[in-house]
């Protein structure tokens, strides 16, 4: 499911149609399919989908584009991508100097009890079967997730990553847009932590030297 805020975000930054638009991560198309309807050309990519709208492709393996991307969009995509570093070499390689990365995410190193715990109650209340504990469910998610800083670590050689934004995030994580407003006043009056980030990185016109 796309939020329209996240949709929002995306169209705001992207070079104006009709750019070439590479999607990571894309799943089901949802989000490549607003963006071709608003005139973008746009290549789609995910290896677990199964979307006619989107290629089963893996970005390692991502064969070369007729010419270089004019953008790239990861909407919480890249913190699943093995193996990462090669993964974001090759991203590079298929986008244009300065073609704009928009990345939106989940900082899973700002998930503590506090935080774990709000979300499970959520999840339960809707009527989601969540039998983990606060603790097992960080550690879960530790364990299946790459960190921000890894994810900016991976990209500095090819790209100039610029400064994170933080926000929500936790009310797209199997809830819905009704959660949004209680989490914004969570984080507000300082009791939840800011688990969304959204950075946008620059193709560097060379790699960063001793890359």
């Amino acid at each position: 499911m796309t939020f329209a805020e996240v949709e929002a975000w995306v169209r705001a930054n992207l070079p104006p149609a009709p750019a070439q638009v590479l999607e990571v991560g894309a799943g089901d198309g949802e989000l490549a399919r607003a963006l071709r309807a608003a005139g973008y050309d746009v290549t789609a990519i995910d290896p677990k989908s199964d979307s006619p709208d989107v290629l089963p492709v893996a970005l390692a393996d991502l064969p070369d584009p007729p010419r270089p991307f004019d953008a790239a969009v990861a909407v919480v995509s890249l913190h699943h991508v093995d193996p990462l570093e090669p993964s974001m070499q090759r991203l590079a390689d298929v986008t244009a100097p300065s073609a704009p990365l928009l990345i939106d995410e989940f900082d899973v190193s700002a998930l503590d009890e506090r935080t774990a715990a709000w979300w499970l109650e959520q999840r339960r209340a809707s009527g989601g079967d969540e039998p983990e504990t606060p603790a097992e469910l960080i550690e879960t998610m530790l364990a299946k997730v790459h960190p921000i800083e890894r994810l900016v670590d991976a990209l500095t050689p090819w790209y100039e990553v610029g400064e994170p934004l933080r926000g929500t995030y936790l009310y797209r994580w199997k809830l819905d847009q009704s959660v949004r407003p209680v989490e914004e006043r969570l984080i507000a009056a300082g009791e939840l932590p800011r688990t969304g980030v959204r950075i946008i990185a620059r193709r560097r016109s060379r790699p960063r030297p001793g890359a």
